[in-house]
């Protein structure tokens, strides 16, 4: 039974075609509108900060050349979810081939790296209060590595219907699984997660892995250079 995906948008085609044609704002727009939810995709599968940070310009420099194999009938964010997780994919793989014929290299001496916990937008008071900074660094680092120990394939299906809100239709086509299996795999993922964290601070809210402000803009720009378009 085929999944029936959204298709794309009149407006969406139009910013598309519009983009197609090398015209800079529609690419920014596209860049900064789906920004967060791919580079999100994209850390799941890499679980490294600048790593995410580079394979996702390289999939944003994919698809803007090969805009006119972009044909509508899946939405745009489904389709750059694709392109973005391939992406992530072919460097996760040529990471593990790299390891396996650097076998004669010693392991860092500092032992392992800690996780690097990702800037996220506080409150805009006046008067930031300490503690609750504090408080909330430390809710998001657990949520963070919580997500992180996931096995690869839990954790990709709980990045994009939980931290993402991706429909169990959208998820399956962006992995190429069936339905069936984002739910079980859903299913898992959740209870490992609720065993992790239950206990230290009950009901999570996900605001993880933002990608926005200075990173959005540095990340925009740098794909509009490379595509050798005018500013």
């Amino acid at each position: 039974m085929s999944v029936l995906l959204p298709a794309a948008e009149p407006q969406e085609a139009a910013l598309v075609s519009r983009a197609a044609a090398g015209e800079t704002e529609a690419i920014r727009q596209i860049i900064k509108t789906h920004n967060q939810r791919l580079y999100r995709l994209v850390r799941a599968v890499l679980r490294n900060n600048a790593d995410a940070e580079d394979v996702l310009q390289e999939a944003y420099l994919n698809a803007f050349t090969h805009l006119d194999t972009f044909e509508g009938s899946a939405s745009l964010s489904t389709w750059l979810s694709r392109i973005a997780l391939n992406a992530a994919l072919m460097r996760l793989r040529a990471q593990k081939r790299l390891k396996r014929t650097a076998v004669t290299y010693p392991a860092p001496a500092t032992g392992h790296m800690d996780a690097e916990i990702i800037p996220f937008p506080l409150s805009h008071s006046t008067t930031a209060d300490p503690e609750r900074i504090m408080a909330q660094r430390q809710l998001l680092t657990l949520v963070e590595e919580a997500t992180d120990a996931l096995p690869e394939s839990f954790r990709l299906v709980f990045v994009a219907r939980v931290i993402e809100g991706l429909s169990a239709e959208e998820t399956a086509a962006a992995l190429n699984i069936p339905v069936a299996t984002v739910k079980t795999r859903l299913h898992r993922a959740r209870k490992l997660i609720r065993t992790q964290l239950e206990e230290q601070i009950g009901p999570i809210l996900i605001n993880a892995f933002p990608f926005a402000g200075m990173r959005c803009a540095r990340l925009t720009e740098a794909v509009i250079m490379k595509l050798g378009l005018e500013k």
